[in-house]
């Protein structure tokens, strides 16, 4: 699907939830769990009060994408760091800088309330282009160490075994 307007990047308003869901779902059809999992975490985080960031992609009066940003833990204190996901970009708008957009002016959300970093869990070769890197002394317990990643926002690293909110493992279990 072209454009035929810009792409606006709008915080989550009240009245979006129905769509994040449907648009969530269907940029993870295809993964094991075929999109719910990613879904439900997205609703208990709403439920929650622990989005940090959450901003939606309006392309042509409709929604096409989504992220959200959740605090994390490390050595299970809140050290001012969050967590990256999901993000969500429907499959006709996928690989055209939806998902991009959503995460650049999220991390500059995050610069704007002082965050001091952010983890995410992906593919380095996609989220290499925003900063974030490796670290061995930051664990996600469970994961390949490859594939767990960090962006330092403000100050010093910290080290530590990571946790995302409880939303994720309810979600995912």
């Amino acid at each position: 699907m072209a454009l035929s307007g810009p792409l606006e990047i709008r915080d989550e308003r009240p009245e979006d939830a129905a769509d994040i869901r449907q648009v969530t779902y269907a940029a993870f059809q295809a993964a094991e769990q075929g999109g719910q999992a990613e879904a439900d975490i997205i609703t208990a985080l709403r439920a929650a009060g622990a989005l940090s960031v959450s901003l939606v992609a309006v392309a042509d009066g409709r929604i096409v994408g989504h992220v959200a940003f959740s605090p994390v833990t490390i050595d299970g204190a809140p050290r001012g760091w969050h967590g990256l996901g999901p993000v969500s970009v429907v499959p006709d708008m996928q690989k055209r800088g939806v998902g991009g957009a959503l995460i650049r002016t999220g991390l500059e959300r995050l610069r704007q309330v002082s965050a001091r970093g952010c983890v995410v869990l992906g593919e380095p070769g996609y989220y290499g282009r925003f900063g974030f890197g490796t670290d061995p002394s930051l664990v996600l317990e469970g994961v390949p160490a490859g594939y767990f990643m960090r962006l330092t926002l403000e100050g010093e690293t910290p080290s530590g075994v990571v946790e995302y909110h409880s939303a994720f493992a309810a979600a995912l279990s």
